[in-house]
């Protein structure tokens, strides 16, 4: 799957601007994540439309990139998240950041996850047979 980064700065109000400018572009935001540093803020996104909303975001001078990130289905329930990691690890899958969202239709319980390395990522997903997004 692919996500968005927006690199914010970090100023009054930007985040909400770039919140509405995907408002009215009508983009649904399906998962999302904020992070920062001192200077600017790093925007993650999972939306119906990765490319096209990118291309939009980018004619509105928005600094955006695609990134490959892999959306597992977790069991949501005590230990569900720490079951699927300690697999992933038995693999030597190192993740460089997560994130995790509820889909409210099946109540079921994803994680986004950017491996540091994309190849050992998906041979454990084929070895391991996780459920994908």
């Amino acid at each position: 799957m692919l996500q968005l980064s927006i690199f914010l700065e970090n100023a009054k109000g930007r985040l909400a601007e770039v919140v509405s400018l995907l408002a009215e572009l009508k983009v649904n935001l399906r998962a999302l994540s904020l992070a920062d540093t001192k200077d600017f803020g790093v925007l993650r996104i999972i939306v119906d439309d990765p490319e096209l909303t990118t291309e939009k975001l980018r004619e509105r001078k928005v600094v955006v990139s695609l990134t490959h990130v892999w959306v597992l289905k977790v069991p949501d329930r005590t230990g569900g998240l720490a079951e699927v990691l300690n697999q992933l690890v038995k693999h030597d899958v190192v993740i460089e950041y997560m994130y995790a969202f509820v889909e409210k239709e099946n109540e079921q319980a994803r994680v986004v996850i950017r491996a540091q390395d994309q190849a050992v990522m998906e041979k454990a997903m084929r070895e391991l047979n996780l459920p994908l997004v």
